[in-house]
């Protein structure tokens, strides 16, 4: 097919994209207005519409960030704050067929810092090739949100309006709704998924009015669920951010809009370090309780009933901690004395909680408290419950009376990660979920072995995942187990491994000990 065959009429402008033998793929499509000038720390806009065809062929440039080794942007990704930008994979001739077929948005993690939709992880070529492979073909969608100082930097109504970067994300998802069924995809059949952050906007937008009609099902992988604070912290934040960059007590909105975008990274990155190790537990840059985007938290919405009353399939994974500990960043608290400083910053700002005492906690983690030199474990396993198993737990737990829920826990991990002590960690499940497990040519997750079990792992997840984003139901082909929906009373889970188990009470011993309310900081 040529490329003219691939060019598409949206309501901004025609988009000329790139055909491949199996998928046609579309980069680099401006959704909104460039953020730059006035319209930075302003909620997105609807971009500029154009009359001659607009080459879609390649990436956008992508939101301004700190550099960090563990993320892969991609050979020549550069970077702008003009970067408003998302990319859709269809199946080859979806846009000029009668079929409507599932959608699939994804929202990138990153600690609302850095990564980008045009990351050669999310290449989404291979999960669309395997939903026509499976005989359910979906379309995927990418897409850049602002980040840091820029996305979530809370101002104040003087200088710009709060949650930026979550409005790029609504933005995106209206844009979507518009304009995906003129390239085959169905706006009544929208997932959304992220993972990390990502997953975190997702679960936050489970509480955003404005989001409503926007999507018909939710996919979070280990999301920090309970890291959305109120707009105070966002404030106090955004103070240590102007001391950081030096601004005088009287700088003026015009003078910070002015400000080098590489000056406003650089002081947001020390911002970043410097939050959890003032303040453990935390993190510099979240979406906030605005009274207006986010009216309420969205753990209080989905609890008491006033959440968007979507399917959501999400979990965690079994040893999302490990990865922290072996970056040293203060970014999640892993030792004894982090974890005490968190507790003691919960209940001087939450006095009305009940924080467990030692020997409750001490019957969900085994042979962890009792033992000195297993401290570093409990610590871990304690900071991997609060930030990201029990936020989806208390999440299952309510939302099931209004949606099925599908709760999980990635437990697969390859023999080289198992033997250097990463085990499951937090983002391990990515390559599997997308089919891309090497993105890069230095990875070395099968130096060990273990490939034919992992493409395995692969096939099975991509199942779940589109079916679940075609029918609702994760079922697999390549599995006899069977997911159920999650209930209050048997607790019903899937454990993700070399092969996959339901199980019943598997999060039970941390109810017992963490409760039912959510220990989180305001």
């Amino acid at each position: 097919m040529s490329i003219e065959e691939v060019t598409v009429e949206t309501t901004f402008g025609p988009l000329r994209g790139v055909a491949d033998d199996d998928v046609h793929v579309w980069r680099g499509i401006p959704y909104a207005q460039a953020p730059v000038g006035e319209l930075r720390w302003r909620r997105a806009r609807d971009p500029q519409p154009w009359t001659t065809v607009r080459a879609a062929t390649s990436f956008g440039d992508v939101c301004p960030q700190p550099v960090m080794p563990v993320i892969d942007l991609g050979a020549g990704a550069s970077q702008d704050e003009d970067c408003l930008y998302l990319n859709i994979w269809a199946p080859a001739g979806a846009a000029v067929g009668q079929a409507r077929r599932p959608v699939l948005v994804w929202l990138h993690g990153g600690a609302y810092i850095c990564g980008s939709g045009s990351q050669p992880l999310y290449d989404g070529a291979a999960l669309v090739r395997a939903s026509v492979r499976e005989d359910q073909p979906a379309l995927v969608v990418t897409l850049n949100y602002r980040m840091g100082a820029l996305g979530f930097a809370e101002w104040g109504e003087e200088i710009g309006d709060s949650n930026c970067g979550l409005s790029d994300v609504l933005q995106a998802l209206r844009w979507v709704r518009a304009n995906i069924e003129r390239f085959g995809g169905d706006p009544e059949q929208v997932t959304v998924f992220g993972e990390s952050a990502g997953g975190g906007l997702v679960t936050t937008l489970l509480a955003v009015p404005a989001a409503e009609g926007l999507f018909a099902r939710a996919i979070s992988q280990s999301s920090p669920a309970t890291s959305v604070y109120h707009l105070e912290r966002g404030l106090r934040h955004t103070d240590m951010l102007l001391t950081e960059l030096g601004a005088p007590a009287d700088v003026t909105p015009a003078q910070l809009r002015e400000l080098p975008v590489q000056a406003l990274v650089d002081a947001s990155v020390r911002v970043f370090n410097e939050v959890p190790v003032r303040y453990a537990g935390t993190i510099a840059y979240t979406p906030v309780v605005d009274g207006d985007l986010v009216p309420e938290h969205p753990l209080q919405a989905i609890r008491e009933g006033r959440a968007l009353d979507v399917p959501l399939l999400i979990g965690t994974n079994r040893d999302e901690t490990s990865l922290f500990k072996w970056m040293k960043t203060p970014l999640m608290p892993v030792t004894g004395a982090q974890v005490d400083a968190m507790f003691e910053l919960i209940a001087q700002e939450r006095p009305e909680l009940a924080i467990p005492a030692d020997d409750v906690v001490a019957e969900a983690y085994p042979g962890r408290v009792r033992d000195p030199e297993k401290s570093s474990a409990r610590s871990m396993g304690v900071s991997r419950d609060l930030a990201f198993r029990m936020p989806a737990v208390w999440i299952a737990e309510a939302h099931s009376h209004r949606a099925p829920v599908y709760l999980y826990r990635y437990d697969w991990a390859t023999p080289l990660f198992r033997a250097l002590g990463i085990g499951a960690t937090h983002a391990t499940e990515l390559p599997y979920v997308w089919g891309n497990p090497a993105s890069s040519k230095a990875d070395i997750s099968y130096r060990l072995g273990g490939r034919k079990t992992g493409l395995a792992v692969t096939t099975r997840m991509q199942q779940r995942w589109l079916g679940f984003a075609a029918t609702g139901n994760p079922t697999s082909a390549d599995s006899t187990a069977r997911w159920q929906p999650y209930d209050p009373a048997d607790q019903h889970s899937l454990l993700i491994g070399a092969t996959d188990t339901p199980v019943t009470s598997l999060d039970r011993n941390l109810l017992r000990a963490w409760g039912d309310e959510v220990l989180s900081f305001r």
